[in-house]
């Protein structure tokens, strides 16, 4: 049994406001990413090796906040983060405040994987990044002019409701393997206009992210000040793991811990059974799922 989840952000996006065009851009880009992690299980690959081929994907597909189409920061920047942990060891490494590294998960697995440390930020990281040959590019490249459009109507008071979808955007996935393995991976550019170094939960174990083989698998989307606050990622992990609930009820009772505190969001996860939830308390989550029992799914809304 191999199974694996996809996320590409959750908001406020009307269903009213997108038109049949955009949805199956989206709908393009999340099977791409479906594509790729899924021929890694399909060939026995590893769900670290499956999560991060997903991510890599989304973060190379404009559309998403994420790499390349990621939202820019107060001064038009793009900022990013990202974390990915792989269940069977427990290992972990995360990135935050990239400005030139072009795939931010690839980093965060080599932290994982050839540095004593878990999180890396900023120059630092970027200095770690140049050590270990991994591509680094202008951030120029990440810019889109939609998203300098986005910035601009937000800075001029007039983009509020527009910028709720991509304030609360990133990207993530999820994987068993058929060796019982799990892991997760999530990136993101974080919140249009960002100011003062701020960082969500995208990057923060236990938070965005979470692996272990002995519960679940999770990647959070959502407004990442709440998911950190109630540690969303971890807490679902564990009321598998020591209260035997069902992967989607636990995701269902934590996100309404982190709605109760103000929070909107959702997240994708997957346990050692194969069991995938695709949970959210928004209007809307691009997200997609792909099982070797048939499972085979792409949506936006419910």
């Amino acid at each position: 049994m191999f199974a694996i989840a996809i996320h590409g952000g959750a908001g406020t996006l009307s269903r009213g406001e997108t038109s049949a065009e955009h949805a199956e851009a989206y709908a393009e880009g999340l099977n791409a990413a479906l594509d790729a992690g899924y021929a890694v299980l399909e060939a026995n690959g590893s769900s670290l090796d499956a999560v991060v081929a997903a991510v890599c994907v989304l973060e190379d597909d404009p559309l998403f906040n994420a790499g390349r189409g990621a939202v820019l920061n107060r001064d038009g920047l793009a900022e990013l983060d990202a974390s990915v942990m792989d269940g069977g060891t427990m290992g972990a490494g995360a990135v935050s405040g990239l400005k030139h590294v072009r795939n931010p998960i690839t980093l965060a697995r080599l932290i994982m994987e050839r540095s004593p440390h878990v999180m890396l930020v900023g120059e630092g990281a970027e200095e770690f990044a140049r050590l270990q040959g991994v591509e680094l590019v202008s951030n120029e490249y990440f810019r889109t002019p939609v998203r300098q459009q986005q910035l601009h109507r937000l800075l001029g008071g007039s983009a509020e409701k527009e910028n709720d979808l991509v304030a609360f955007g990133t990207v993530g996935a999820v994987a068993l393997d058929a060796q019982g393995n799990v892991s997760a991976a999530t990136s993101t550019g974080g919140m249009t206009g960002k100011r003062w170094g701020r960082v969500g939960d995208s990057p923060i174990i236990g938070a965005g992210t979470y692996a272990s083989n002995a519960s679940c698998a999770v990647s959070a989307t959502g407004h990442g000040e709440y998911f950190i606050r109630a540690g969303v990622a971890r807490d679902i992990c564990a009321q598998v793991e020591y209260l035997k609930i069902p992967l989607a009820q636990a995701a269902a009772n934590v996100l309404a811990k982190m709605k109760a505190l103000g929070g909107n969001g959702g997240v994708i996860a997957v346990d050692a059974r194969g069991d995938i939830a695709l949970e959210f308390n928004s209007e809307g989550m691009f997200r997609g799922a792909r099982s070797s029992n048939g499972r085979n799914e792409i949506a936006i809304y419910r």
